[in-house]
Order: C-alpha cells, then sequence, then structure tokens
C-alpha cells in the first residue's frame, strides 16, 4: 500500500513542481532540493487530501519536509 501512495504522492509532487517523476526520491527535501514555495506546499497538500481523501491538520504543513515525511503522514492517515 505505502508504495501506491508514496508513487502516487511522487506524481502529484511532480506535477506541482515540474521535476520529473524519477528525480524525486523519498529523501528530497521540498524546499531545498525541489524548490516548492509555501503556494505550491498548498498545491500539493490540497492535491494529496483530494486523492487520498484524508485531512491534513494545517499546523502539519510545515512539518513535512520530505517525499518520505509525506508518505509517512498519509500512511498514518489512512491507517488510524
Amino acid at each position: 500500500m505505502s508504495e501506491n501512495v508514496e508513487q502516487s504522492i511522487i506524481a502529484i509532487i511532480s506535477e506541482i513542481s515540474g521535476y520529473e517523476p524519477e528525480e524525486i526520491t523519498p529523501d528530497k527535501n521540498f524546499y531545498d532540493d525541489l524548490e516548492i514555495d509555501s503556494i505550491k506546499a498548498i498545491e500539493i497538500t490540497v492535491a494529496i487530501e483530494k486523492k487520498f481523501k484524508v485531512s491534513v491538520r494545517d499546523e502539519d504543513v510545515p512539518n513535512i519536509t520530505t517525499v518520505r515525511q509525506a508518505v509517512e503522514l498519509v500512511t498514518q492517515l489512512l491507517n488510524p
């Protein structure tokens, strides 16, 4: 399951950031490696919420800085 979550999140990040999916690895930092600003971070969050039908708390958004953290959070939300 988490592999599908990871692939879906990478696809979302790729679409919004403009980076190729192959360039987006679990340890990439959104801000340092993928040049994602706060507006793109919100777009990614909204896309993830729609895709997985989960709700990410606003206070969690600034703490998610890597692809791996995003995957872990979604996995937790899907399996409470």
